[in-house]
């Protein structure tokens, strides 16, 4: 046992070195430390989860110098997810080219009343959308987090205790190689998904969680060769009744999926809708992977509390209306890690929660919270009835909605917009929705005379009036937010 001591540290901190791979006695370092004094050794880090956010986080973490632990339970998995990612994603984290499955330059939006929309006439001829699967992104952003330096544990972990006092270590109690071990540590950064085990030790709060449920359907080479570069998305009460449904290309096969938030007890039955619209195009296909997973709806509660902080999934930094998560879990990870680099001053300092918060999650919100509530409009606004999904695609075939719905995406940055042009598609959006209320009035035709068999005729009435009048609420409490979002932005500049 070592024991390092300065003048200025006033609490004793036990670190554990884990036993890794190899059979080696447990030995113990006893550290005394301040938060923001110098230490006479490294800041320790844990990363809890090895996706896309944690690898990240890992990654920066290491490079900074601060020693890093990546805890991953099962690396050779593959995590169900779509797995598109935006064309700035490929520069700004060096994902090699070859990693992309497919390159799509197609895309195409279909409404409950089966309208098609192609989704991406604008696109440029150097853009796309990359196609890749989650199991070779993640093998490869743990590997480039290892060769960094960071110190990758195949493990589970099983509990964290949390510290009474402010500068005590952090306990990470893990198994490995059906061993109970323990890990104490500084910083922890939780990356461990919707049903984040770090979240819960912290208290960070409950949040909305969406199911997703995907196949993996490997088609005869005629049918592939038809999602050769086309990805395909589904809207209607059929497939989800507030998400939406997709056929994404892979290498080899196709991955057909939905999502929902408020009727998860019936994902089964909505992927058999989903299946239900593509039959023609997937007919002799054979399902090699069913998947299944959570998805968070919105930002958690608590995302820094002491020295943890969530990122990812943990953290509910996924899209609504869209349901992106990859960009914005690396990226999240890539800015907490970076964050803990600069205050603890490459590694050589104690940091607190003031830190995280000033550092990580004041920078997080101010880049990306606008964007967030945008979509969490937009879903709000199109996704709560057929009528207003009719409205939807309608709207996606204006090239303009197109060339900004693509710029903002592709580049994660807001495009620059014409204000006339603006103004118009807001008068659009009104008018796309005023008259695919009659289309949608079709597709409520069964709700009406289930309600009217049962009620009578004047409750079924009363059913499409309130359906027109929620609409207008909507449209309002969008306008309303709208002004919110530009007054926000205007006096935070």
């Amino acid at each position: 046992m070592a024991t390092h001591s300065h003048p200025l540290h006033s609490i004793s901190l036990t670190l554990r070195t884990p036993r890794l791979l190899r059979s080696k006695p447990t030995t113990l370092l006893t550290i005394t430390c301040k938060s923001n004094q110098p230490l006479n050794r490294k800041l320790r880090a844990a990363v809890i989860g090895g996706g896309p956010a944690g690898s990240s986080a890992a990654e920066a973490l290491a490079s900074g110098g601060v020693e890093t632990f990546l805890f991953e339970r099962c690396p050779e998995a593959a995590k169900p997810c779509g797995g598109a990612i935006p064309l700035c994603m490929i520069d700004e984290f060096s994902i090699p080219v070859g990693l992309i499955d497919r390159k799509v330059t197609q895309m195409k939006i279909i409404s409950p009343s089966n309208l098609t929309v192609d989704f991406g006439k604008t696109l440029k001829p150097h853009e796309f959308i990359s196609m890749l699967r989650r199991e070779v992104l993640d093998s490869f952003l743990r590997r480039r987090a290892e060769s960094s330096g960071a110190t990758l544990l195949k493990a589970l972990v099983t509990n964290l205790e949390v510290p009474t006092s402010s500068n005590a270590p952090y306990t990470i109690h893990y198994t490995m190689n059906n061993s109970k071990q323990t890990l104490a540590v500084d910083i922890i950064v939780g990356a461990d998904g919707a049903n984040s085990r770090v979240a819960k030790s912290i208290n960070a709060g409950d949040y909305a969680c969406a199911i997703a449920f995907q196949e993996r359907i490997q088609l005869p080479d005629e049918k592939m060769e038809y999602y050769q570069n086309l990805a395909e998305m589904y809207v209607g009460n059929d497939v989800s009744p507030d998400f939406y449904a997709w056929v994404f290309p892979k290498c080899d096969h196709v991955a057909v999926g939905t999502g929902t938030v408020c009727s998860k007890q019936n994902i089964k039955m909505f992927q058999r809708g989903i299946r239900a619209r593509v039959k023609p195009k997937i007919e002799g296909g054979r399902v090699i992977k069913v998947e299944a997973h959570p998805i968070p709806e919105h930002p958690r509660p608590i995302r820094v509390r002491d020295r943890v902080a969530l990122v990812g999934d943990a953290a509910g930094y996924v899209t609504k209306c869209s349901g992106e998560g990859i960009y914005f879990a690396a990226k999240s990870g890539r800015m907490c890690g970076e964050a803990i680099v600069r205050a603890s001053e490459g590694g050589e300092r104690m940091i607190g929660e003031d830190d995280l918060k000033r550092e990580y999650l004041r920078e997080w919100d101010k880049k990306y919270i606008t964007t967030f509530r945008f979509l969490d409009l937009l879903q709000r606004v199109f996704y709560g009835s057929n009528a207003g999904r009719e409205a939807l695609v309608e709207l996606c075939g204006d090239e303009y909605v197109q060339r900004m719905t693509f710029e903002s995406y592709l580049y994660k940055k807001l495009a620059d917009g014409n204000r006339w042009e603006d103004a118009k598609m807001l008068v659009n959006t009104i008018g796309s929705l005023i008259r695919c209320k009659l289309v949608g009035r079709e597709m409520e035709v069964f709700d009406q005379r289930v309600l009217a068999q049962l009620f009578g005729p004047f409750l079924a009435l009363a059913y499409a009036q309130l359906n027109l009048a929620f609409i207008i609420i909507l449209l309002t409490d969008a306008m309303a937010q709208v002004a919110f979002i530009i007054w926000y932005d205007c006096s935070h500049s």
